[in-house]
């Protein structure tokens, strides 16, 4: 067959236009500016065929002890043949003694489970063009714009919510978007969200608070300054969020099931509900 002459290769800026094209074939809004952000993050593995690319993969170091993969796409063609178990096993190769989180849609979710992943918790999407005249919630006196200033006190925050250090990636996102803050009473920063250029429109994630309260100001936020643009947001389903978003003209559209494997002889750390920054929006589904 067809799959016995496909070969597993790097991925680099010469596929992403035959990568997009795969993605599109998905039902993905990624453009091609969305990919080149990812690569750049990443180490990617295409499956190549006689006809080009025909899968992807990209695995994103988060510090050096955590990655996700992402952006696991098979030709609809060469589906349930092997290909996405080929590429899921050079990124695992790739990851090393990592703990891996990715988020997985329903049709992958056999595959990962039987590569060792566990699921925990589903992933809500929600997008939608923003109502005029969201007011920036009575709480919004706490949030401002961020400045370039700020970025380590995010990247703080960031890794006790994640679990990992994502400062580059922190970085990186500020730099390409718009952070904004939350303060206390005190003036400390104590929360974070941040909006960038993505697929339709844009998408705003992360999203750190120490409650809900919290995050919805932040969202709130950059909700009233991007009236009547598209918008996502990738949200937790424990961090119930999802009908608040609905309200703000953003409803639910899909989702996927977090998921992660560890590595061996680690253990799942519990859900904690000790108070202190949490993550209720992902950067996106690909990024966790």
């Amino acid at each position: 067959g067809l799959e016995a002459a496909i070969t597993i290769a790097p991925l680099g800026s010469a596929h992403l236009i035959a990568a997009r094209a795969l993605s599109r074939q998905a039902g993905w809004p990624h453009r091609l500016e969305d990919w080149a952000f990812m690569l750049e993050l990443s180490r990617g593995f295409a499956a190549i065929g006689p006809d080009g690319v025909v899968g992807t993969t990209l695995l994103t170091p988060l510090g050096a002890h955590c990655a996700t993969i992402n952006m696991v796409i098979v030709d609809q063609s060469l589906r349930g043949k092997g290909v996405g178990r080929r590429l899921m096993d050079a990124a695992l190769a790739g990851a090393g003694q990592r703990e891996i989180r990715l988020v997985s849609t329903a049709d992958g979710r056999a595959l990962y489970e039987k590569l060792g992943f566990s699921p925990v918790e589903p992933i809500h999407q929600h997008q939608g063009e923003v109502p005029l005249g969201i007011p920036a919630d009575a709480t919004s006196g706490a949030v401002f714009w961020a400045g370039e200033d700020d970025v380590p006190v995010l990247s703080t925050l960031d890794s006790v919510a994640y679990g990992a250090d994502r400062g580059s990636l922190i970085a990186t996102l500020c730099r390409i978007g718009k952070a904004c803050l939350l303060k206390d009473g005190a003036g400390r920063t104590i929360g974070f969200a941040i909006i960038r250029a993505f697929g339709r429109g844009d998408v705003i994630g992360p999203v750190v608070a120490p409650d809900r309260a919290g995050a919805e100001a932040l969202i709130a936020f950059l909700l009233a300054h991007h009236a009547g643009g598209f918008v996502r947001v990738d949200t937790g389903e424990m961090q119930g969020l999802s009908s608040w978003l609905a309200g703000k003209g953003l409803p639910r559209t899909g989702g996927g099931i977090a998921m992660r494997r560890l590595p061996p002889g680690a253990a799942l750390p519990e859900r904690g509900t000790a108070p202190g920054p949490t993550t209720f929006a992902l950067v996106n589904q690909a990024l966790g």
